[in-house]
C-alpha cells in the first residue's frame, strides 16, 4: 500500500508549549499533534511543521504535513484531530496533497505578526497576547528604520545566539506597522528567518519607536550584521505565526 501526503494547517496558543519541535520531557505542539495522530491513523507518524515556533509564540496558520499509509478520509480526520486534541490547538484545514510536497522545503514565504500594546494601562485579558509598552512610540521613525530590512540581507544582527542555520542571509518581501487602537501591529513576510530574528527586530524597532535609536542608526544597524548593537529580544507572547505560503 502506497503512503499519502497529508497537509495540516493548525492554529494554537503558544501559552502552555514549549514551542512546536519535540524536546525530552517538554509540553510541545508537534508532540501532541504526532501522539493524536499516531492514535487516530494507528501508525507510527512523524510530523513535520513550516516553522520552529519557539515557547510561547503562537499560530494562526503553522502548516504540517506526514505520510500516512491509512485509508481514512480527510473529511474524518479533520473532524477526528479537532474531537481529540486539547482545546489549545485547533486544525483549521486537512487536505491531501503532492506526494513531493514538504512543509519546510515547499514554503515559498512565511508571515509572521507581533502586537504591541502600547497604552498606560495593560489588557488584562490579553497580557499573554501582547507586549505591553508603556511609553509613546514614533510609529513614522518606526517605519523609516523598517524599509531597511526590506530586502536580501545579512541579517546577522538580529540572530538569536546558538542558531545552527548555515547562513543569516534572507529576503524580507514586506514589512508594515500599523496602529489599530491601542496597538500597534508589526507584519513582516519573508522567504525564512532566522532564530530569535523576529522578535530581536520588533526590539530594535521599540528603541527607534522611543527615540534610543535613529532611523539611520538602525540602517547601519542591519549592515553591521553585529547582535550586540540591535536592541532587546521582544518577548514570545507577542508574536504569531500567520501563514506559511506555498506559490
Amino acid at each position: 500500500m502506497s503512503f499519502r501526503t497529508i497537509k495540516l494547517v493548525l492554529e494554537y496558543d503558544g501559552t502552555c508549549f514549549s514551542g512546536w519541535q519535540i524536546q525530552p520531557r517538554k509540553n510541545t505542539v508537534q508532540q501532541v499533534a504526532q501522539d493524536i495522530l499516531q492514535r487516530v491513523t494507528q501508525e507510527n507518524i512523524k510530523v513535520v511543521g513550516a516553522s520552529r515556533t519557539d515557547t510561547g509564540v503562537h499560530a494562526l496558520g503553522q502548516v504540517a504535513h506526514f505520510r500516512t499509509r491509512s485509508k481514512i478520509s480527510v473529511e474524518k480526520l479533520f473532524i477526528a484531530l479537532n474531537g481529540l486534541l486539547p482545546p489549545q490547538i485547533s486544525v483549521k484545514a486537512v487536505e491531501e496533497a503532492d506526494a513531493d510536497f514538504h512543509a519546510i522545503r515547499s514554503a515559498k514565504f512565511k508571515t509572521y505578526r507581533y502586537v504591541i500594546r502600547n497604552a498606560k494601562t495593560g489588557s488584562a485579558l490579553q497580557r499573554l497576547r501582547m507586549w505591553h509598552v508603556r511609553d509613546s512610540l514614533d510609529l513614522p521613525a518606526m517605519r523609516r528604520a523598517a524599509r531597511a530590512l526590506v530586502g536580501r540581507h545579512d541579517f546577522s544582527a538580529f540572530r538569536g545566539a546558538k542558531s545552527d542555520t548555515k547562513t543569516s542571509t534572507r529576503r524580507l518581501l514586506r514589512v508594515s506597522i500599523r496602529k489599530a487602537d491601542d496597538n500597534i501591529v508589526i507584519e513582516i513576510v519573508g522567504d525564512g528567518f532566522l532564530k530569535y530574528m523576529v522578535r530581536n527586530i520588533v526590539g530594535t524597532l521599540v528603541d527607534v519607536g522611543k527615540g534610543r535609536i535613529s532611523p539611520v542608526a538602525f540602517r547601519e544597524i542591519v549592515r553591521s550584521r553585529d547582535r550586540k548593537k540591535a536592541g532587546m529580544t521582544a518577548p514570545a507572547f507577542g508574536l504569531y505565526l500567520v501563514e506559511v505560503g506555498y506559490l
